[in-house]
């Protein structure tokens, strides 16, 4: 896609913000080595370790990680926050300034996790060296909880899952008082993510085995991660911590110049006062991607533009939906096939079809494009 053709797109487009993730250098070190997007790119390093220090009392360089193809881990997770954030921020200006790609003109745009927080600084409600504060001041927190954390992804190949049912089980498990397990990420109506400390997680995949229909798996995730958007921050009083320093941010009262699809709500639920608010759930409330999604086709976007290095959740999610989808579709004309066969197809997926049923706009997703913009700047000829 050239960038006359990306340009006539962005009033139907939505520019999607990666969070972190075990990797997070993407091309990053290509677009800082590039002689046309370097500068840009290295400002936007060096302002983010500059940021990084004021708020963790800890001076790091940025460019010089990326230059040397330094991978941040579980340890350095405050860098990654600033090197993901940074890399957003450079993406779009690089969009804008050398081929006109207008981050302001999209339809709409949202983010996984930390890329809600880019979203709002690129949608001007608040400075990155605001709203950054409480997530790098923390930092070191949430990594001391994560030793014995553990992620699970739940999933159905059958039904849709029974949230109601898991939800109980989580806190059933953690009124055991063996440790925390609830509910993290809700990324379609048969994936979720759970986090779960010590052995929380294996007392899940028991229950579910005999509670739930089959079909219902729990697989370990065998990375270790940060406990937000999870009620074990709460043990060290990180979203009561959090809270207070939201309340002293410069910024924050004016709605986001693109319309933000939250995470954290499931719909356009900036105003003009209320973003302490949503933040303050951002730290220990599930992300409701899957209600991002639905909002994204229901608000007609033909064109994702996934913003950061490397991204990865939304892009995955989104493939998934337009696999699902599609095969369901031409399920539905296989004849030759003969109908046991179909029957067999649709069966696999009983959740989609009684979504399909109530829900149209999911028809959409088959034509709806995605765009990495780090790979689809680097494909430009800036000569």
């Amino acid at each position: 896609m050239d960038q006359v053709e990306l340009a006539q797109r962005i009033p139907t487009a939505a520019f999607a913000f990666r969070g972190f993730n075990v990797t997070n250098l993407g091309r990053t070190a290509e677009l800082l080595a590039h002689q046309a997007y370097g500068p840009v790119v290295r400002r936007h390093l060096t302002e983010a370790s500059e940021i990084h220090a004021e708020a963790t009392g800890q001076k790091i360089n940025l460019v010089a990680r990326v230059r040397q193809g330094r991978e941040t881990t579980l340890r350095t997770y405050s860098q990654a926050l600033s090197l993901i954030v940074a890399a957003e921020l450079a993406q779009l200006e690089l969009a804008e300034q050398f081929h006109g790609i207008r981050f302001s003109e999209a339809a709409l745009c949202f983010g996984y996790s930390l890329g809600e927080a880019t979203a709002l600084i690129a949608g001007g409600v608040y400075r990155s060296d605001s709203v950054l504060l409480p997530p790098l001041a923390l930092a070191r927190d949430c990594v001391s909880l994560a030793g014995d954390v553990k992620m699970g992804v739940v999933f159905s190949r059958g039904p849709e899952l029974e949230l109601e049912s898991i939800s109980r089980m989580c806190l059933e498990i953690t009124a055991q008082g063996r440790g925390t397990l609830a509910i993290s990420s809700l990324l379609s109506p048969n994936t979720l993510l759970v986090l779960g400390q010590r052995a929380t997680l294996n007392r899940l995949k028991r229950l579910v085995k005999r509670e739930l229909p089959r079909g219902t798996h729990v697989r370990n995730n065998p990375d270790r991660w940060p406990p937000l958007h999870s009620p074990i921050v709460r043990q060290l009083n990180v979203p009561d911590r959090s809270a207070v320093m939201l309340e002293s941010l410069p910024g924050g009262f004016s709605e986001p110049s693109v319309p933000l699809l939250s995470c954290v709500t499931g719909d356009f639920g900036y105003t003009a006062t209320n973003s302490r608010a949503i933040l303050r759930k951002w730290v220990d409330e599930p992300q409701r991607l899957w209600e991002v999604v639905q909002g994204m086709l229901e608000a007609g976007v033909e064109t994702v533009i996934n913003v950061g290095p490397q991204p990865n959740i939304i892009p995955s999610t989104l493939n998934r939906l337009k696999s699902n989808v599609s095969a369901q579709l031409e399920a539905g004309g296989l004849t030759g096939l003969g109908l046991k066969a179909v029957s067999q197809l649709v069966a696999r997926r009983t959740w989609l079809v009684n979504l399909l049923t109530d829900d149209a706009v999911l028809l959409r997703a088959p034509y709806v494009e995605q765009l990495n913009l780090e790979d689809w700047l680097l494909e430009q000829d800036v000569s």
